[in-house]
């Protein structure tokens, strides 16, 4: 394969593994190379200001992990919102063009079918069936949020609490460090380390 390039990828086309969607739903297809930014700037669009009740979030191979985050972002942002997600495997077909074809030929082009994962998140205002494979119900909009500031402030409070506490000065310490050290070293042996007369030295 050293002397072939790759020219194109496309994926099999395949309906939305979703029943009963409406026929303009949106579906957002994110590719390995798509920015997640203007991703969430069009699905905002359509579901704040076109008044979208629902929107489909799918990608394969390495795009299924940006997937994931686009629909986690939207779910942060709108709140309330049910979620399907079905896991599939789809074709991607790559054509690799030789770059070193025979002279007394044309250029001979290799195609390859690859399965990869494949993954389809549905997301919708409105209610869907609590039964169906891949359900999850809406997350209360701050109840994360709420948790995690009661819990930062929780921490924040004691480790200011534990700023506040008088710690003993550092010369004493390092002087009691310093007697004990001395004492057991006194060339008097153990009988004079007690007291030792300012007359012995």
């Amino acid at each position: 394969m050293e002397n072939f390039r790759k020219v194109r990828t496309s994926e099999e086309e395949s309906p939305l593994p979703f029943p009963d969607l409406p026929p303009d739903v949106v579906e957002m297809k994110v590719k390995e190379g798509s920015k997640i930014r203007n991703l969430m700037n069009f699905a905002m669009a359509q579901m704040e200001l076109k008044g979208s009740r629902q929107i489909v979030f799918s990608g394969c191979g390495r795009a299924v992990t940006k997937t994931i985050t686009c629909v986690e972002i939207m779910k942060r942002k709108l709140g309330g919102l049910h979620q399907v997600t079905k896991v599939r495997y789809k074709t991607l077909l790559e054509v690799w063009e030789n770059q070193d074809p025979l002279p007394s030929g044309p250029a001979q082009n290799l195609t390859v079918h690859k399965n990869v994962p494949s993954i389809c998140i549905l997301l919708s205002r409105d209610p869907l069936d609590p039964n169906q494979t891949g359900y999850q119900p809406p997350e209360p909009r701050h109840g994360l949020g709420t948790q995690l500031g009661e819990a930062g402030e929780d921490t924040s409070g004691s480790s200011s609490k534990g700023l506040k506490r008088p710690l003993p000065p550092p010369h004493e310490e390092l002087q009691t460090k310093k007697l004990q050290v001395q004492v057991p070293n006194s060339p008097r042996g153990s009988g004079t380390t007690d007291y030792q007369p300012d007359q012995h030295y």
